[in-house]
């Protein structure tokens, strides 16, 4: 081989990302981000083709994450599994949630990939919410609570055969390209402007968000100093607290320039009666607690490794995701952020 050759070899020798749900909010964030980072991303949908004509810059390969020879084929060369995928609208946890990490950490082991997992709050009881941090007792009050903790305890076991996991947990996700979220499901109607402004939390009660490219930057910083970190790292960031649970309905006051923009509650009342006909009215209740009571986590070990969170200021955070979904248009009213600041270099 010629050094001409050789170095077009380097050149072309991309790390290879395996992202699992990456149609998702954060799976698509993520395959956003490790794209711009230079590596080829795979992707697997149960009809690849369409996602291929959708977003071709991604490697799609045809599949479900419940079918372990499925993962696994997809997982050959790769150098790092992204674990973004869970079943729509709460449904079947109890029957594919394990099923599927199970097949991930499989192929990861067969593959010598690095696993890459959003967690979740669910795995947290009331008794530590007033600062929660990875190390905090997990002691969760519902059923997907105590799915998403035997799944962590299945990546750990892993990590004692030789796997290495990373798992990123922050606040209840919003952002461009995210609709499977209480931002883009309840706070505001998408494909319209904003005429009014849902609070799905109790008056008074503080709530934690995080903005999805804030996330993926932030897992790809991490991804990046993998080596030095333990086989099983676990990290907390703080995202957007909004202390009082009108802080975001300020912001999209601010962004759409209508201060006039009234806020209501959620009408939780409205779910209890939708109960017995419609499941997913009983999933949605189960995890009433976390908006009756302020969940706060801790960034502290982010911080001390990374030296700094990932950031977007909640002006433009809120602009970005309101575009996205259509709800701010030609309408002269949606008057420039006053005072925000355009996102910052990554850390």
């Amino acid at each position: 081989m010629t050094e001409t050759q050789e170095n077009s070899v380097a050149m072309t020798a991309r790390p290879l990302a395996l992202v699992l749900g990456a149609t998702g909010g954060i799976g698509g964030a993520v395959a956003a981000k490790l794209l711009a980072k230079g590596y080829t991303v795979r992707a697997m949908h149960r009809n690849a083709g369409a996602q291929a004509a959708k977003t071709p810059q991604y490697e799609w390969i045809a599949g479900d994450a419940i079918n372990r020879a499925d993962v696994m084929a997809a997982a050959k060369g790769a150098d790092l599994i992204v674990h973004a995928v869970n079943p729509p609208g709460y449904r079947n946890w109890g029957t594919l949630v394990l099923p599927m990490i199970d097949n991930t950490i499989a192929a990861a082991e067969a593959a010598g990939a690095l696993i890459l997992m959003p967690g979740t709050v669910y795995n947290f009881g009331p008794e530590t919410f007033d600062a929660i941090t990875e190390d905090s007792p997990q002691r969760p009050v519902t059923v997907k609570g105590k799915i998403r903790v035997e799944l962590e305890q299945r990546l750990e076991a892993a990590t004692r055969r030789g796997t290495r996991v990373i798992i990123v947990r922050a606040g209840d996700f919003f952002g461009p390209g995210a609709g499977n979220n209480w931002f883009a499901q309840a706070v505001v109607k998408p494909g319209r402007p904003v005429k009014a402004i849902t609070i799905p939390s109790d008056t008074g009660v503080g709530h934690q968000w995080a903005y999805l490219p804030d996330v993926a930057e932030t897992m790809m910083q991490l991804v990046a100093r993998a080596g030095e970190l333990p086989a099983f790292a676990r990290f907390h960031m703080e995202g957007v607290w909004d202390h009082d649970g009108e802080q975001l309905a300020s912001a999209i006051r601010r962004v759409t320039g209508r201060t006039e923009l009234r806020s209501k509650r959620f009408a939780w009342w409205l779910l209890r009666l939708a109960r017995p006909v419609m499941p997913l009215a009983r999933e949605l209740l189960e995890m009433r607690y976390l908006w009756q009571r302020e969940l706060h986590m801790r960034n502290d070990r982010l911080v001390a490794f990374l030296g700094a969170e990932p950031h977007t200021p909640i002006d433009q955070a809120v602009r970005d995701t309101l575009s996205s979904m259509g709800c701010l248009g030609q309408d002269p009213r949606n008057a420039p952020v006053i005072g925000s600041v355009s996102r910052g270099k990554p850390v």
